[in-house]
């Protein structure tokens, strides 16, 4: 069931907004070589703590997760891209991680995802997270009343292709509210003019991932990892966006 916020519930967003705007920017700052996953993981647990917010991640159990997730955090590193389940691991120098958060602040919920390289970066990497983070401009710019939710899709799947990468289906964007994930599912390409119209209320992320040379994936032994097929490595970015009447609104902007 897809759900429209009113102009009050939208800003009482807000705060969560911006608090999972504030653990994406300290994990970022944090992130570097020499750092251990699990670190990563117990800082945000730490601040979640510290608020008096509630973790979507621990007791998160969907059909595809082999077991309830029990971190707080998502760390994908170099060819993981998405769920990465956070583990005794030493980020190196180059790593390409990504990190992704979601939790609830007065029963509200917002996620978001970033990603960067620790150390010294290959040019190819520091492209893909760019052409990513254009991708999730140009899907927010799309977020408009009165278009569609195609505009959206398209609008990232263009920026893909002109970029010479494939796009994944099977993973994208999604309501957000009470919950972490709800209706309606934001694909990652898509045909401008089709699909849900888009009006004032809807609250989604928009959640751009791509891969540097293939669209294939497949799940790490650890039961949530999501990997690429042939080793290439990936990029995510994610904002939790609402429209309003006079366009996008970003709750989890980052100063």
């Amino acid at each position: 069931m897809i759900e429209f916020r009113t102009p009050t519930q939208i800003e009482q967003m807000r705060p969560a907004g911006s608090f999972v705007a504030s653990v994406i920017t300290a994990l970022g700052e944090k992130a570097d070589v020499g750092v251990n996953l699990l670190e990563l993981d117990e800082l945000a647990h730490q601040m979640i703590r510290e608020r008096g917010a509630e973790s979507c991640y621990i007791d998160y159990h969907p059909s595809f997760g082999a077991m309830p997730f029990g971190k707080v955090l998502c760390t994908s590193v170099n060819d993981a891209v998405l769920h990465g389940l956070p583990h005794d691991y030493v980020l190196a120098d180059g790593d390409l991680l990504s990190v992704d958060f979601a939790c609830s602040v007065d029963g509200w919920v917002a996620d978001s995802a970033y990603s960067k390289v620790v150390g010294t970066a290959r040019q190819e990497d520091l492209d893909l997270i760019e052409t990513t983070d254009r991708a999730l401009a140009a899907g927010i710019a799309a977020a408009q009343p009165g278009g569609r939710l195609g505009d959206i899709s398209a609008a990232i799947g263009d920026v893909a292709r002109a970029a010479g990468l494939k796009v994944n289906l099977q993973f994208g964007g999604h309501g957000v509210g009470r919950t972490m994930h709800g209706d309606p599912h934001i694909s990652n390409d898509g045909r401008a003019g089709r699909g849900l119209k888009l009006k004032p209320g809807l609250v989604i992320a928009i959640e751009p991932w791509f891969l540097h040379t293939t669209d294939e994936i497949h799940i790490d032994p650890d039961g949530w990892t999501i990997k690429s097929n042939d080793g290439s490595r990936g990029a995510h970015m994610e904002h939790t966006v609402a429209i309003t009447a006079d366009g996008p609104l970003v709750l989890t902007a980052r100063d």
